[in-house]
This record gives C-alpha cells, structure tokens and sequence, in this order.
C-alpha cells in the first residue's frame, strides 16, 4: 500500500513539473495586424503625417526592434543616427534616403536600405504619394536612436533635385513629363493628335480616317496611333475607342496596300506596377500632372472614382512609356474640346498642358487648328480654356 502510494505521488509530481515545462516553454507567437493600432509619430522626430504600426521587439537576447512605418507625401524623419545601424526594408511607395553630405536616393518596394552605425541621415516619402517601409535597429543600453534637427523645406527639394526624380519626373524618363520644347510651335506629327481624338470623341469616322493618315503620314508611329485611341476610351468611352482602332486598322490596311512603310513604334519599355505600387505610381503621376493632390466635393462624394482614376487612367495608361505625356495631353484636350458639357474637365487639362511642357504659343496654334479642321464650336471651347488656364497660372 505504501508503495503504491509512493508511486502515485511520484507521477503526480512528474506530471507537475510537466506541466511546468511546458507553461515555460518557448513558443511562435502571431499579433495580428489588427489587434495593433497605428501610432501617429511625434512632430518633433517627424514632419507632415506618419503613422507607426506593428512595433516589434526582439525577445532576450535578441536586441533588435522596430515597426513598420507610413510616410504620407512629403513627410519625412528629422535628422537622426544609430549606434549599431538601421535597416529599411520599402514595402509600398517611393521616397527617398540621404545620408548627410551625400546626394538623396530613391527608394522603391523591395528595396534594402542599409544605414551604417552612428551615420546622421533622414528618410521620408516622395512628394507624390505615400511610402512605407519597415525599420529595424539593435539597442545599446537601451537606445536604438538619437534624434536631432528637423529635415526643412528647402533640405527637402535640394534631397529631391539630388535623388535625379525630379528631372525624371518623379519616377520616368525626362520625356515623359516636363521636357522643355525645343520650339514654340506643334510638330505637325503633334496637331495631328487632337485632331485624331476630336474626331473619335464626335464619332467622325471619315474625317477620323483623314486625321489618322495626317499623323502617319507626318511621323506618328502606328505604336503611337494606338495608344493615343486607346487612352481616349477613358475619355470618350469604350464604343468609340474600339471604333476608331477599327478605323486605324482600316488606315493602315490600306496604306500598306498602296506601297507606304509606317514604322510601328515600340511598345512599352517597362512593366507596369500592380496592386498598391500602382495606386502609388498612379496616385504620383497624377498629383504631378494636376499640380497637387486632387480634391473636391466629387471625390469626397463617391472615392472610388479618384481611386480609379489614380490606378487606372494616371496608372495602367499614363505608367505605359510608348506615348509622351505632353502627346497624352494633347490627345486629351482635343477630345475633351469636341465634348460639349465637358468644359471644366477641358479647363483641368489645358493647366495639365502647361504641367508638362507644353508652351501658351504652342496651345494656341492647337485651338488654330481645332478651329480650321474641326470646327469654329470646338475651338471656342479649347480657347476660353486656354485664356482661364493661362489666367489662372499668372494668379
């Protein structure tokens, strides 16, 4: 009896440092995202709005810890250092990273950013849409940052001009965008884009066809044809989009028949961003083209509107680098000018025209030739979108 005893209190002694063990036993722990509300970050270690979530800290031994981290455009870190380093892993967005005395560098997602121990640098987001990353430091005696002085304005262009994005236009080949005219007047290969896309907004398939041989005969690549129609369904629709590439498919049928060699073009250089990276993208080159984020009571009303706009139109289209911006725009007052009711939309890219390049003397021989080619209607309207956008850009 006594034995027996023995014995049972033994295995209840064992199964109670069992159960010891395993209350201390390490195990994989999971926090979701969920169950971590973001932080705002403090105005003095940043400037403009960023928002700090799912903060981690190495367990013993480790020393390692950090968070991930929204920077919304323009905001920035101030001026800070590590005594063991940082990294910056980027995850969405493009912003930029300079180590002091050096020129600024651009970051995109999936980039690694390696910052040596004790070096003063600063990182932020671009200035066309937000960016974040995860940072990740080690401690010393309890300290894995030394904050200093704030990232100012003027550090903050002359970090942008440094980085080459600002002569790139943000994240794309200088053509792209704000290229300067090298004259004060349209190619003829230019007036013929607005009046190929007056044509298709009106549905004028014989003068359509017209306006497509000007432009091939004048230089336009076939390449370039296509994109122009194809970017125009956003404006005028899917039924006379796919209508005038039908049209261009009759054009250049029949000019191949008849002995002619158009040069096709190229198709894009590059592959177009997915997911939030081209919202992102999107969200830029929009910003860029418009001179500032968009807003209003529209956006306000239905979101969902802006946020196709900035993933779609000034994303899928306007990131595909086989047509120019300034041509972009081109094609795009001419349609708009044939669209009656359409006039604040017209006013918006006539300033959007003058974004990207495009020069007052070189607007005013589009609204000549709208006027000669299309009609007295349509050229009233280019021009009085003209006069607001030029009045509006004095002010």
């Amino acid at each position: 009896m006594k034995s027996l005893l023995c014995l049972a209190l033994s295995g209840l002694a064992s199964a109670a440092g069992a159960e010891s063990a395993a209350a201390v036993a390490p195990v994989v722990e999971v926090r979701a995202a969920s169950a971590q509300p973001a932080a705002t970050g403090s105005t003095g270690n940043f400037t403009g709005v960023v928002r700090i979530s799912s903060p981690f800290q190495a367990l013993p031994p480790g020393k390692a810890g950090g968070a991930t981290v929204t920077f919304e455009a323009r905001a920035r870190t101030a001026w800070h250092t590590h005594p063991l380093g940082q990294t910056l892993v980027v995850t969405a967005g493009l912003g930029l990273v300079q180590q002091q005395g050096q020129p600024a560098s651009a970051i995109r997602p999936g980039d690694v950013v390696t910052i040596p121990p004790n070096v003063r640098h600063w990182h932020g987001a671009g200035p066309g849409g937000p960016m974040t990353h995860v940072a990740i430091a080690e401690k010393v005696d309890g300290v894995s940052v030394s904050w200093q002085d704030k990232v100012t304005d003027q550090d903050y262009q002359v970090a942008f001009s440094s980085s080459g994005l600002e002569a790139r236009g943000g994240d794309k080949p200088k053509a792209l965008t704000r290229s300067h005219p090298t004259s004060e007047t349209l190619s003829a290969k230019q007036i013929a884009i607005p009046l190929m896309a007056a044509f298709m907004a009106s549905s004028d398939m014989p003068r359509l066809n017209a306006a497509l041989n000007q432009g091939l005969d004048a230089g336009l690549t076939v390449s370039e044809a296509k994109e122009v129609l194809v970017q125009l369904y956003a404006y005028a629709g899917f039924p006379r989009s796919l209508n005038a590439l039908g049209e261009l498919m009759k054009v250049a049928d029949a000019r191949q028949k008849r002995g002619l060699h158009d040069e096709q073009g190229s198709e894009p250089s590059r592959m177009v961003a997915t997911g939030g990276d081209l919202v992102a993208a999107g969200t830029a080159n929009q910003t860029e083209i418009s001179g500032g984020p968009v807003q209003g009571a529209v956006f306000d009303f239905a979101p969902v509107i802006n946020r196709f706009l900035q993933a779609h139109l000034f994303g899928d289209i306007f990131e595909r680098d086989n047509l120019d911006w300034q041509s972009r725009e081109l094609a795009t007052v001419g349609a708009l000018a044939a669209t009656p009711g359409a006039e604040a939309q017209l006013r918006s890219h006539m300033r959007a025209s003058l974004r990207v390049g495009l020069t007052a003397a070189q607007l005013r021989q589009l609204v000549q030739a709208l006027g000669k080619s299309v009609n007295a209607e349509v050229a009233a309207r280019a021009n009085q979108a003209l006069t607001q956008a030029l009045a509006a850009s004095k002010g």
